[in-house]
């Protein structure tokens, strides 16, 4: 096998269209790269595929079972048919921890493309919570298929930007035509207030968007209310405040907590209840182990803690 092999996966729940998407991509012509394909069919779909309309001159067809997806049977496979890329048609109703686990040496995932069908989608999300954040928080590409009119775009835009903003969203009406989502996703408070005011409900968006832009809140000044966390190897005056944050489900709610700087004379213990004014600046810092935001505390009160079923953040 040569040393990486790229690996497409194609994400979604039965009927939500991964089949007839893969079909028509091997009938174009531009997918025949001359590269040896694996296609691997880990789910019994409705719909079977027809290799005598691939364009894809070589190619192998293996369907796969979860006993199936380990390290050695998927390095067997791949160079028994001298895979040198890989597709996936995963089953939706396995967790992709599992697909990655069973990754040979050498497959690089190269794209994620999550499928739904735009009827069922609210209801899976209602139920399989866990399952539907599974297929966005990777994708790079969310396909609403049999989207209908009466259907609010707002609805499903909100849902996939909980767990992910990475993806394009493109919503696919009955009768081919398709639209890419252009809803913009303004933050829930002013950025350029003199003070950033952090209300109880907005703490999970302020907290992914200064980890994953952190330049923009650089000498800016913010108010928030959150959890004190302290350690043993902190110096005096450093402590963590955030909030438990659920970005899936109950499973997955975890502190989550910036860096402050204060007054060593500041006595703080874990669990303290805390409103602080501070001004944040990005620099190095061991509790990150690299550049992230620091903030300097101006103020810092004590405070009640919220009612217990507001006391985690979320996204929805």
């Amino acid at each position: 096998m040569p040393k990486e092999v790229p690996v497409y996966l194609f994400l979604g729940f039965l009927d939500a269209g991964k089949t007839k998407f893969i079909q028509e991509t091997f009938e174009d012509e531009r997918f025949d790269s001359g590269e040896k394909t694996l296609l691997l069919v880990c789910e019994d779909g409705e719909e079977e595929y027809t290799p005598s309309r691939f364009a894809v001159r070589k190619y192998a067809v293996v369907k796969v079972d979860e006993e199936g997806l380990n390290v050695p049977n998927l390095t067997k496979i791949a160079k028994e048919n001298n895979a040198e890329r890989v597709v996936v048609e995963w089953n939706g109703m396995m967790l992709l921890d599992r697909f990655f686990e069973a990754m040979p040496d050498g497959w690089m995932i190269a794209q994620v493309m999550t499928f739904f069908d735009a009827n069922t989608f609210i209801s899976y999300n209602t139920n399989m919570r866990q399952l539907v954040f599974d297929k966005i928080q990777y994708a790079d590409m969310v396909v609403f298929n049999r989207f209908k009119g009466e259907l609010k775009r707002e609805d499903f835009h909100k849902i996939v930007r909980a767990a992910s903003r990475r993806p394009d969203i493109v919503y696919e009406y009955i009768g081919g035509r398709a639209e890419y989502d252009d809803i913009e996703d303004p933050l829930p408070y002013d950025l350029q207030a003199p003070v950033i005011n952090i209300e109880d409900r907005d703490y999970a968006y302020f907290y992914r968007d200064i980890r994953e832009e952190p330049d923009k809140y650089d000498g800016k000044t913010v108010r928030l209310k959150g959890i004190v966390a302290l350690d043993r190897k902190m110096k005096a005056g450093t402590f963590g405040i955030g909030r438990l944050v659920m970005t899936c489900c109950a499973a997955d709610i975890a502190y989550s907590g910036l860096v402050c700087e204060g007054d060593p004379s500041l006595e703080v213990r874990t669990n303290d209840w805390l409103v602080i004014t501070a001004r944040i600046d990005i620099e190095n810092h061991k509790l990150y182990g690299g550049l992230g935001p620091v903030l300097k505390v101006y103020t810092a009160e004590r405070t009640a803690s919220l009612p217990e079923a507001e006391e985690v953040a979320t996204f929805y």
